[in-house]
Formats: structure tokens, sequence, C-alpha cells
């Protein structure tokens, strides 16, 4: 099913016409050299502080809140104690969050003020991940899954949106491929908190990394407040 909507997709894209390029900035564009273009989108998304709280914040998402799935399956088997059939329902709950975000998002995405939701969703996420640590209920686990979920999509799809729609043309390319970048940051992610679990046990772990990445929210805030006033 993946590959075939990835298929429908490419065949999209293929249909869009090139965006049209003044003269100038297309002679400048073919010479300047591959190290000095990715020097430049570093630059512009540094100096646009609405493109740099956008990739900070998918950044601290990805790198501290969403490695929590891996120790997935030690919640399940050791710490919930529900198997592998209990895993499947928790990761099925948090697809469930997932979808009800992107429905809300396709919907309501226009009328929303995207760095507050972005911004308070999340703090809600990593707060959630305190919860999900602490819980021994399982259903209580589950809830915690479905919110997980819809804050996940509500940061980096809205997120995404705020990249594109706050850079130019020209820029774009550069700051969607540091948008993916900060989002690759899971893998060390994982790696982090594989390490704090054999060093405070699975709950402690996760919830550690829950609450450094809200209190790192919290601090991006602090010091760009106007990015929770991001359109």
């Amino acid at each position: 099913v993946q590959a075939a909507c990835m298929f429908i997709a490419v065949a999209w894209t293929a249909r869009l016409a090139p965006l049209p390029l003044s003269d100038g900035r297309a002679m400048t564009a073919r010479r300047e050299s591959f190290a000095h273009s990715i020097v430049e989108g570093w630059k512009f998304s540094w100096h646009n502080q609405t493109v740099r709280a956008g990739i900070l914040c998918t950044t601290i998402v990805c790198a501290l809140m969403f490695p929590f799935t891996t120790l997935l399956p030690v919640f399940a088997r050791d710490l919930l104690r529900v198997g592998a059939e209990g895993q499947g329902l928790l990761l099925a709950a948090m697809g469930l969050g997932a979808l009800m975000s992107a429905a809300t998002i396709a919907l309501a995405g226009h009328r929303l003020t995207r760095g507050r939701v972005m911004i308070d969703s999340s703090i809600v996420y990593g707060l959630t991940l305190v919860v999900f640590a602490a819980s021994h209920w399982y259903p209580l686990s589950i809830v915690a899954m479905v919110v997980a979920g819809l804050c996940h999509v509500h940061a980096n799809a809205l997120v995404h949106t705020v990249v594109q729609s706050h850079s130019p043309p020209a820029y774009r390319g550069r700051t969607m491929a540091l948008f993916n970048m900060s989002q690759m940051l899971s893998t060390a992610g994982s790696m982090l908190i594989g390490l704090l679990a054999f060093l405070f046990g699975s709950r402690g772990a996760v919830a550690a990394m829950g609450t450094v990445g809200a209190l790192g929210i919290v601090i991006l805030v602090w010091l760009m407040p106007r990015a929770r006033q991001i359109k």
C-alpha cells in the first residue's frame, strides 16, 4: 500500500510545472557550488526566526521524544505484560492519534495558529511520555499512545508547512533538506534512550527524555517568544 501511494505521489509530482526563475537568479544558481549552496541554506535558516523555530522544534521532537518507540517491546513484554499483541495495539493507538491529527490539519489547518499548535503539541508530547513511562495500567498507556500520535503529527506536519511557507522559492529546497536532516536525529535519539535505559531502566529513560524534550520546547519559546505566533 505504501509503495502504491508513493507511486501516486511521484506521478503527481511529475506533473508539476517548474517555477519560472528570473535570468539573474537562474545564472546565480548555476554559478553556486554545492558547498556554497548548503552554507547559504544554513545561513538563511538561522537568520529567519520562523524557519529556525520550526527546525529546532522538529529537532527536539525527533531527537528526544519520538525515540521512545524503541523501547515499546520492553514496555509491552516486561512492564505492562501484554506481549506482542498488546504492543500491536499500542502502535495502533499511536496510529489512530496520528490519523486524527492529520484529519484535523487537513480540515482546519488554515484556521489554526500554526506556531501555537506545534509548540503546545510538542510540550504535551513530552508530558505524555512521562505519563506513559509511569503508567502501570494498560488502558491508560493506550490513551497516552493516542495522545502521543496526535501530538507527533501535529508538531511535524505543521512544522513542515511553516518551513515551506516561510521560505522563498530560492531557499525552499535547502530549508526542507535541513528539516529532513533534523528528523534523522531520531536514530541518535534511539541510541541515547537505549543507553539511558541501561543506566536507569526503561521507565526512567522514557520519562527523562520526555521531560528534557518538554523543557527544550519551553526554552525555545523563552528564547523566541514569537514562535507561538507563527501563522
